[in-house]
C-alpha cells in the first residue's frame, strides 16, 4: 500500500484478469453465442429449414395433434411433455419418458444403490399437420456453446461450475478494481489513438470495457448467482435440511405440487385440452400456453399442468396452472405468489439468460458480449505488450526473454485466435461429418476441440505475428465461407431465406459473414504492421525466438 491504494487497485486488477482471463474469454464467447442458441441449432439442422418457412399456427391445434402423436408413440409412458411453436422455435417438441419394465422397476437395489435414471425420448412435429419433420442430423447445435460457457467439457459438470465460478470471482474483482483504477473513466470511452502501440491497446481496453460496463457487471454477477445453492449451500442445508421437496416449491415456485402421483392402474380418457388452454390463458389475461406437461397420461390419476408463455418477463419465475386430466377441473396454481427472495433470484436468473429480450435488446446484449471478449483480449494482450517493453535492453544484448512472457504469448495465440477457429470449424464439422454415423455428436465436438488444442499448440511453439495472422486469417475465412457452404449442404442459403423473410437462418448466414470479415481485417492489420528500426542483433534474437521483434508489434502481442 505504500504506492497508494489506486495503485494498489492496478495490480490488483492487472493479475486478476490475466491469471483466469484465457477461461474467461472462453465463457464470454460461449455465452454470448448462447442469446442465439436455438438459432444456431436450425441452422445446424438444415433439414429443417424448409419446415421452418411455414406460416404459424393455432396452438390448441398444434396442442392436439402433439397428444395425438404421444398417444401412438409413448401410451405407456408416465409423463409427456409438448413445447408449443414460438417466434424463435416454430416446430412443434414432444418429449416423454421411456417406461422401465416391469422387472426392472420392481427389482429390489442393494444398499447404497442408486436408483436408475430415467431415459428420455424426444420427437420434432410439423405443427400444421403433426406428422414428424424430416430426420434431423443428430447435433447439440447452440446447446454446446450454451453448455460449454458454464459447464466446460470432458470433465464433470460440477467440477466446471466450480471452475467457472472461480474465474468469475476473479472477473468480478477485476471489474470493481479496474472503475477504481480509472481517474478518468468516462473521459476513456471517448478515447482512442490509434497507431500509438501500448497506448492504442489501453484505449480499446478501456473503451470496450467502459462501452458495456453495466453489462459487464450484471452478467458476471448474475452469473455467480444462477449457482449460487452450489457454491454456498449451508444456507440451504441449515433451513431445509433433508426436505428437498420444501425447498424445490420455495425457492422454484413454478414448480407445482400437484404432479407426484402414483398411477391408480384404472384407464381414462384425457380431458380435451383446448378448453384448458383458454381457462388458463383467460386467467393469465390472454397470455398464452407456452408448455404442456401431462403426468399419468390415460390414468384416472392424470394431471395436465399448463405453463405460461412469459414473453417480455423479467424474471424467469414461470407461472402454472395444474388440472385433473380426466375431468379439466383446477387443482392449483404455481409461480404467482411468490416470496421476495425467491423472486429476486428468479429476476437477476432472468437477466443473465437474457430470454425476456425482444430482438433489438437480443441483439445489443450480443453486441456487449462481443464487446466483452475484446475487453477480455486486449488486457491480456496489454500485459504481453507493457512487459516486453522490460526486455528490449536484454535482447539487444543478446539475452532472453522470461518464460512467463512466451507462456502467455502463447495462451493468448491460443485463445484469442484459436477459439474463434475452433467454433468455424464446428460449424464446418456439422455439414461436413456424415449423417448416419454412429456418437455424431461426439464427432462433432471432438473436431472443435482437435481444431482448439492444435490452434493452441501451434501458439505456444511459435507465438509469432505469421502465426495471429495465419489463425485469424483461417479462422476468417471459415466463418466467411459458411453462408456458400449453408445452400450446399442442404440448407436454406441466403438467396432463398431473405426473400422469404426466415431471418432464422439468414441471421445466422449474415452474423458469421460479418464475424469473418472481422476475423479476416484483424489478420490483414496484422499483417501490414511493420516493426520499428532497432539493433540487428537484438532483431535477429527475437526472431530466433519467434518473439515480437519490438514491442510495436502490439497488434496482435506477438512478433514477426
Amino acid at each position: 500500500m505504500k504506492e497508494g491504494f489506486r495503485q494498489s487497485m492496478a495490480w490488483l486488477h492487472t493479475w486478476s484478469g490475466l491469471l483466469v482471463g484465457w477461461v474467461l474469454f472462453l465463457v464470454f464467447a460461449g455465452g454470448t453465442s448462447a442469446y442465439f442458441r436455438e438459432e444456431i441449432s436450425l441452422w445446424m439442422k438444415p433439414e429443417l429449414h424448409a419446415a421452418t418457412a411455414a406460416g404459424p399456427v393455432d396452438a390448441a391445434q398444434a396442442a392436439a395433434l402433439a397428444l395425438r402423436h404421444l398417444q401412438d408413440q409413448a401410451a405407456g409412458s408416465p409423463r409427456w411433455s409438448i413445447d408449443l411453436p414460438s417466434e424463435r422455435e416454430p416446430l412443434l417438441r414432444t418429449g416423454w419418458t421411456v417406461p422401465q419394465p416391469a422387472a426392472a422397476a420392481s427389482a429390489p437395489r442393494a444398499a447404497g444403490e442408486r436408483q436408475r435414471r430415467a431415459r428420455f425420448a424426444s420427437a420434432t412435429l410439423d405443427p400444421a399437420t403433426g406428422q414428424p419433420a424430416a430426420a434431423a442430423r443428430e447435433t447439440r447445435g447452440g446447446d454446446f456453446f450454451y453448455r460449454l460457457h458454464f459447464d466446460l467439457h470432458y470433465m464433470s459438470a460440477i467440477w466446471g461450475r466450480w471452475i467457472v465460478g472461480f474465474c468469475a470471482m476473479f472477473m468480478l474483482v477485476a471489474i470493481v478494481s479496474g472503475i477504481v483504477t480509472h481517474k478518468r473513466i468516462f473521459k476513456d470511452f471517448f478515447t482512442f489513438r490509434p497507431k500509438k502501440g501500448q497506448r492504442s491497446w489501453l484505449d480499446a481496453h478501456n473503451a470496450t470495457a467502459v462501452l458495456a460496463l453495466p453489462y459487464h457487471l450484471m452478467i458476471t454477477y448474475t452469473g455467480l448467482v444462477t449457482l449460487m445453492f452450489l457454491y454456498m449451500p449451508w444456507g440451504q442445508e441449515a433451513v431445509y435440511k433433508d426436505d428437498r421437496a420444501t425447498y424445490i416449491a420455495e425457492v422454484f415456485p413454478s414448480s407445482s405440487g400437484f404432479t407426484n402421483q402414483r398411477p391408480a392402474g384404472v384407464a381414462a380418457p384425457l380431458a380435451p385440452v383446448a378448453g384448458l388452454m383458454r381457462e388458463a390463458s383467460a386467467a393469465w389475461q390472454g397470455a398464452p400456453v407456452s408448455r404442456i406437461v401431462v403426468s399419468n397420461p390415460g390414468d384416472a390419476t392424470a394431471r395436465v399442468t399448463l405453463y405460461r408463455y412469459e414473453g417480455g418477463k423479467l424474471s424467469s419465475n414461470q407461472s402454472s396452472m395444474t388440472f385433473d386430466g380426466t375431468n379439466g377441473k383446477l387443482l392449483g396454481r404455481a409461480g404467482e405468489d411468490i416470496a421476495p427472495a425467491s423472486e429476486t433470484r428468479g429476476v437477476l436468473y432472468g437477466l443473465h439468460i437474457g430470454r425476456f429480450a425482444h430482438p433489438l435488446l437480443r441483439w445489443l446484449f450480443f453486441a456487449s458480449g462481443i464487446a466483452g471478449c475484446v475487453m477480455v483480449a486486449t488486457g491480456l494482450l496489454l500485459w504481453s505488450v507493457k512487459e516486453r517493453q522490460k526486455y528490449a535492453k536484454a535482447l539487444a544484448k543478446g539475452g532472453r526473454v522470461g518464460f512467463g512472457l512466451r507462456l502467455v504469448d502463447g495462451l493468448n495465440v491460443g485463445a484469442v485466435a484459436g477459439l474463434p477457429l475452433a467454433m468455424a470449424v464446428f460449424f464446418w464439422a456439422n455439414r461436413l461429418v456424415p449423417v448416419g454415423i454412429a456418437e455424431r455428436q461426439a464427432t462433432e465436438i471432438a473436431c472443435f476441440f482437435w481444431a482448439w488444442g492444435l490452434a493452441a499448440v501451434a501458439g505456444l511453439a511459435w507465438p509469432a505475428r505469421r502465426m495471429w495472422q495465419a489463425q485469424l486469417a483461417l479462422g476468417g475465412l471459415l466463418f466467411a465461407l459458411l453462408p456458400l457452404l449453408n445452400p450446399l449442404t442442404g440448407g436454406m442459403g441466403l438467396a432463398t431465406s431473405l426473400p422469404a423473410g426466415e431471418w432464422r437462418v439468414a441471421g445466422f448466414d449474415l452474423t458469421v459473414l460479418a464475424l469473418g470479415a472481422g476475423l479476416l481485417a484483424a489478420a490483414w492489420t496484422v499483417g501490414k504492421r511493420k516493426p520499428a528500426a532497432k539493433p540487428r542483433a537484438a532483431a535477429a534474437k527475437a526472431e530466433a525466438q519467434g518473439l515480437a521483434p519490438e514491442p510495436r508489434l502490439e497488434a496482435a502481442g506477438a512478433g514477426q
